[in-house]
């Protein structure tokens, strides 16, 4: 009798959930979301009370004077995602977190198939690392209510509000990149 492989439950990846994203003047002075870090907190009750992946990833930027280097305050995780003892925390220097790290080896060790990713910022390293991820072959899951963006000045210097930055990023991802679902959804893929 053939028994059935047994089917490695998801990764939660979450990216750059930093205390540098908490000085509003410096990202755009807007954020949508304010209840993004509140569903992040949720999202790794549930991953921890069930033992599922996880993988910290954690900006450290190389740009003189960024709230993101690695001596910066802004370089903490923010409390809501603190990683616990053990936890595995991939350091970046660029968007994507598969860039010069070896977030693809854990995963691909583990046999994992499928990745979700919440953090900061959508439409900066939340789009590249999804992007990434399904290119390499994994279904990817975005959960919108625990991404944030900010407001941008356009090209000729009109103004996006973070919402519209965030609903066209979901959008550019949309099918093509990755499966957009919320933090409840999230809690039910099993693989």
């Amino acid at each position: 009798m053939n028994t059935p492989a047994k089917q490695t439950p998801p990764a939660l990846i979450l990216i750059d959930v930093q205390t540098a994203f908490n000085n509003l003047a410096y990202w755009g002075g807007s954020r949508n979301n304010p209840g993004a870090e509140q569903n992040i907190s949720a999202l790794l009750k549930h991953w921890r009370e069930n033992k599922l992946p996880l993988f910290h990833v954690k900006h450290n930027s190389t740009q003189p004077g960024s709230l993101l280097s690695a001596n910066s305050p802004g370089n903490a995780f923010m409390a809501a995602a603190m990683p616990f003892g053990g936890e595995t925390i991939i350091p970046k220097s660029v968007n994507s977190a598969f860039i010069g790290t070896n977030l693809k080896q854990l995963l691909d060790e583990q046999g994992i198939k499928s990745v979700i990713i919440a953090g900061f910022i959508t439409e900066h390293c939340v789009s590249t690392t999804t992007r990434m991820a399904a290119n390499l072959g994994y279904n990817t899951y975005v959960i919108a209510d625990a991404t944030v963006s900010f407001a941008r000045s356009g090209v000729n210097g009109e103004h996006f509000s973070a919402d519209t930055i965030h609903a066209v990023s979901l959008a550019t991802l949309k099918d093509e990149f990755a499966t957009i679902i919320t933090t409840e959804q999230a809690k039910n893929i099993r693989q």
